[in-house]
């Protein structure tokens, strides 16, 4: 009785203890939708100039977990403790080529508020030919003004996640500098994302 128990109690501790971005459970009933904006995430910000007046950073991903809306350690890159990364103006899925994960992604047009699911189709993972995400002005989430060297989202353009568990969540990226500038100037601190989300813990593709 008492081996019987024991083994049912470490059993439950165990399951309680599994992280939301290393789900393996099943959907969660009845969990509300989670919509969240998340401010100023550093991807990779410059760190200074070279002798030629290049700018330096350290070359590292930011890696963030959508289920449990936090920065996770780069530590952890090889785990499915998160769902997306950042560095400069690229995004990284937990899955394919990244990422031990399902993670994967495809990008939308239309109004955020709109997307009302997840597609059954369509879905890349991140491969030696590209990112899921699409990188390049005009491309995946940005454009770039030659001009200006600004770095402006592109309106009405939408990312669709895969999480590193399988579940679903959609994407808006709102701006790219510290201080969320709505025009930014030469002056100002780049490669800091805000971005909103809407992800879904249930399982199922509905973002309502």
């Amino acid at each position: 009785m008492f081996k019987k128990t024991f083994t049912y109690l470490l059993i439950v501790g165990l399951s309680i203890s599994l992280s939301a971005c290393d789900s393996s459970t099943s959907a969660i009933d009845n969990e509300p939708v989670i919509a969240e904006r998340v401010l100023e995430i550093p991807a990779d910000p410059y760190t200074g100039v070279d002798g030629d007046g290049r700018p330096l950073s350290a070359g590292v991903f930011t890696y963030y977990c959508l289920t449990e809306n936090k920065i996770v350690p780069s530590s952890e890159a090889n785990t499915t403790n998160w769902d997306i990364a950042f560095k400069g103006t690229s995004i990284i899925v937990n899955g394919g080529t990244s990422g031990p994960g399902q993670g994967a992604a495809q990008v939308a047009d239309g109004l955020f508020a709109e997307v009302s699911a997840a597609p059954e189709s369509g879905w890349l993972q991140d491969s030696a030919e590209g990112f899921a995400v699409p990188a390049g002005s005009g491309q995946g989430w940005y454009n770039y003004d030659p001009a200006t060297h600004a770095i402006t989202p592109i309106p009405g353009r939408v990312l669709l996640i895969r999480t590193a568990d399988g579940r679903f969540a959609k994407m808006s990226m709102v701006n790219y500098y510290k201080g969320l500038p709505e025009v930014p100037s030469f002056d100002s601190e780049s490669r800091f994302i805000t971005f909103d989300f809407v992800f879904q813990p249930d399982g199922s593709r509905s973002f309502n």
